[in-house]
């Protein structure tokens, strides 16, 4: 038997301790918000997941694309076997993200956010571990690629690569527990662990939009109606993990044509006053199809 579920990596940006912080919606567990596909209510998949979701959670979700279908089914599982749709799902910066469990995703990735320079559990604690484990050139390679040692750059849209090769290499419990083995005792602590797949499914949600950001200004999705220059680069850099050259960022932002200045200014961060700016309302087709290429403005 064969169960069909639809699962949602809920985006939103919540600003903590004075910066902007991605978030997931998630379930106690914690794992990602899963429902069944019910043919004879939609005509198609995504419909039900949007119809699911903003009945469920109340919010409005501003992009939506499917991911993959994982359905690799554990060693140790028992009863159906459970196919599971993933689908990336980002909501508004005008939504209030109060009242639901949203978590930051680096309490399941800590590996990713990079704008504090490497984490100290990459640098400390994986890296050695995996240098270990990597005892042939294949494997040597695949380090190198993934977690940008040497002469390679850090990719910020590989995390399901990474985690994939900590799944491989031993170190994150899913391993284990899909074996229905026991977690030995010097297994380090690598983010949160996920039932099932859910912590692969947010993997590849979180390389999705990091690469989409590269070629299609999704990120604006995530905006209040108006917001500042230096908002916008906050959320550009939390969602990238990698920290913007200020000064390349805005000149990229700004030539775009995709924003406007509202004639508003607005001191919500304290400080001086800074101006706004809107999605420009002639640029409304070009928000969802131009590219706008963030990368250009990383700092080396």
């Amino acid at each position: 038997m064969i169960e069909v579920g639809l699962s949602a990596v809920l985006v939103g940006i919540i600003e903590a301790e004075g910066r902007a912080e991605p978030h997931v919606l998630t379930l106690p567990g914690p794992e990602l918000p899963t429902r069944a596909f019910d043919p004879d209510r939609h005509r198609t998949l995504e419909m039900s997941l949007r119809h699911w979701v903003e009945s469920d959670t109340g919010h409005t979700l501003a992009h939506v694309e499917q991911l993959y279908t994982f359905g690799d089914r554990p060693t140790a599982a028992a009863g159906p076997h459970r196919v599971a749709i993933g689908y990336l799902a980002l909501v508004p910066g005008r939504e209030r993200l109060e009242g639901q469990d949203w978590r930051p995703w680096s309490q399941f990735f800590p590996w990713e956010d990079r704008r504090g320079g490497m984490p100290p559990v990459l640098a400390e604690v994986l890296i050695p571990r995996l240098e270990a484990w990597a005892d042939t050139p294949a494997r040597r390679d695949r380090v190198a690629l993934s977690f940008g040692l040497g002469e390679h750059p850090w990719r910020d849209e590989l995390v399901l690569e990474r985690y994939e090769l900590l799944y491989e290499a031993r170190l994150v419990p899913e391993h284990f527990h899909d074996r229905a083995g026991d977690l030995p005792h010097d297994l380090p602590q690598a983010g949160r662990e996920m039932p099932r797949d859910h912590r692969r499914i947010l993997a590849t949600g979180i390389g999705r939009l990091r690469a989409k950001l590269k070629y299609r200004p999704v990120l604006f999705e995530l905006m209040r109606e108006t917001f500042t220059l230096f908002e916008l680069q906050s959320v550009a850099e939390a969602v990238s993990g990698q920290l913007l050259h200020k000064q390349n960022f805005r000149r990229m932002i700004v030539q775009s044509g995709l924003i406007e200045a509202t004639g508003a200014q607005t001191a919500r961060r304290g400080g001086r006053p800074a101006a706004e700016y809107r999605f420009a309302s002639e640029a409304q087709w070009e928000r969802r199809v131009a590219p706008v290429r963030f990368g250009g403005a990383r700092q080396r």
